[in-house]
């Protein structure tokens, strides 16, 4: 862990270490949210935020940093009850993986042999994927068990139990599925998951295949040129499908060259607006995977983004 001082003086008195894992703040508050939410298990809480670690061997691009985004959710159960939810969070880690595009031939488990976990779990299965530079660890879900909530009763005299709201008699310390991530590690993988090359045409094209749902921009919205009357369509466009879906604007340079930049970028539409969209009101709709074209309506177009998984 990261050691430093508060205050001015540098003594013991005033050691501390930055955290290296966000989960006990939602232990030490489970007691405040359970009066305040009257929450019935199951429940979970979730916490996105830093966490630092005195790495001793940083690099691989994003994949080990001294500081990085973590997220967590401790998910609180009855303890008989524990296998089922475990597996639940097996799936849905593995379905969300899928969802924000993963390649999924990538991702492998790793059930961790007992001598081998954290001191407080009593299960722990490793999600690893395949980067550049070998199989690695991405995600982690483990049993914690009542070990967190215990110590902590343990360490503060307060009772973290929960009284059975349906048997006011049965009071027990709720067991623990704990789901962890790494937002930089996640990112890493899914730009080795959407990262593509292929030859079209004689030259190399560079493609982010991103799912709409998690590139940076959703569509693009291209004249042909800065004449004013190509803008005049253009421009009222964008900020009408900038109320609906990230988007980009681009004036600059070739139509080929645009299209390029936003295959790069993983943008997974574009729409050009041309000469003949002044007399039919139609635009260009441009597909960044196929590089399909198709021509409708400008009245047509938000219909068609959406049916295309595009949403905010």
């Amino acid at each position: 862990m990261f050691k430093t001082q508060i205050g001015p003086v540098e003594d013991s008195s005033a050691m501390v270490y930055l955290r290296p894992e966000t989960a006990q703040a939602m232990f030490v508050n489970f007691k405040n949210v359970l009066q305040s939410t009257r929450a019935r298990l199951p429940f979970g809480l979730a916490q996105i935020g830093k966490a630092f670690r005195n790495e001793i061997t940083p690099g691989n691009y994003i994949f080990r940093t001294l500081e990085f985004e973590q997220m967590e959710i401790e998910y609180f159960i009855e303890p008989a009850n524990w296998e089922k939810h475990f597996t639940d969070w097996q799936n849905w880690m593995k379905t969300w993986g899928k969802n924000i595009g993963l390649d999924m031939s990538k991702l492998h488990e790793l059930e961790v042999p007992e001598k081998e976990r954290a001191h407080y779990s009593k299960r722990t299965i490793d999600f690893e994927f395949d980067f550049p530079f070998g199989r690695k660890e991405l995600w982690g879900l483990v049993y914690r068990a009542d070990f967190d909530l215990s110590n902590h009763a343990k360490a503060s005299g307060e009772s973290l139990e929960y009284t059975d709201p349906f048997d006011a008699k049965r009071k027990f310390t709720p067991h623990v599925i704990e789901p962890s991530q790494g937002v930089e590690r996640t990112l890493l993988a899914l730009l080795v998951s959407a990262y593509d090359e292929e030859t079209v045409n004689g030259e190399t094209r560079t493609v982010l295949r991103f799912t709409p749902e998690i590139a940076p921009y959703q569509v693009a919205i291209l004249p042909l040129s800065k004449k004013p009357e190509l803008t005049a369509i253009a421009q009222p466009l964008f900020q009408e499908v900038m109320k609906r879906f990230r988007c980009d604007y681009d004036e600059t340079q070739s139509i080929g060259k645009r299209y390029r930049r936003q295959d790069e970028i993983g943008t997974p539409f574009c729409v050009t607006i041309d000469f003949d969209s002044i007399t039919d009101q139609q635009v260009t709709v441009r597909e960044r995977d196929s590089m399909k074209q198709i021509r409708l309506p400008i009245t047509e177009l938000i219909t068609y983004l959406s049916s295309h998984g595009l949403m905010l």
